[in-house]
């Protein structure tokens, strides 16, 4: 088992970096810099850019569906404007739904990830990893 500088294994270390992802994202980027600049396992290497864009990729998603959240409040003040009436509940609910479904999969996604890093493993998901494999 390989350990790291500070005394714990590279697969408690990634699972910390994933888990961290869940609750604190700047302490995340402090650790996967951490991993980046003074560790030398190239699977813990990963792990931590692999960590970082996982998390930024649902915040990416995070902000279009805010985006569009915004446009409904824009469309109903376009018509209050001119004294007209819309029901905007059915959007206003689908919207509420895919930030559902954007925060739930996040955990999930960073949950899967952590417990299989803990046992020094990884699971696919082919952009990021192609990404990360390209310029790595």
């Amino acid at each position: 088992m390989y350990k790291t500088r500070i005394g714990i294994s590279v697969g408690l270390f990634g699972a910390g970096l994933y888990f961290m992802g869940l609750f604190a994202f700047f302490p995340m980027v402090i650790l996967a810099g951490y991993a980046l600049l003074f560790e030398e396992n190239v699977w813990l290497r990963k792990t931590a850019i692999k960590a970082v864009v996982v998390v930024v990729s649902f915040m990416v998603l995070d902000a279009l569906v805010s985006v569009l959240s915004s446009s409904s409040s824009l469309i109903l003040n376009f018509f209050v404007l001119f004294n007209r009436h819309i029901n905007m509940m059915h959007f206003n609910s689908f919207i509420f739904i895919l930030r559902s479904i954007v925060s739930i999969a996040q955990v999930v996604v960073l949950l899967l990830l952590g417990f299989k890093a803990i046992k020094h493993g990884d699971v696919s998901i082919g952009f990021i990893d192609n990404t990360i494999n390209r310029h790595m």
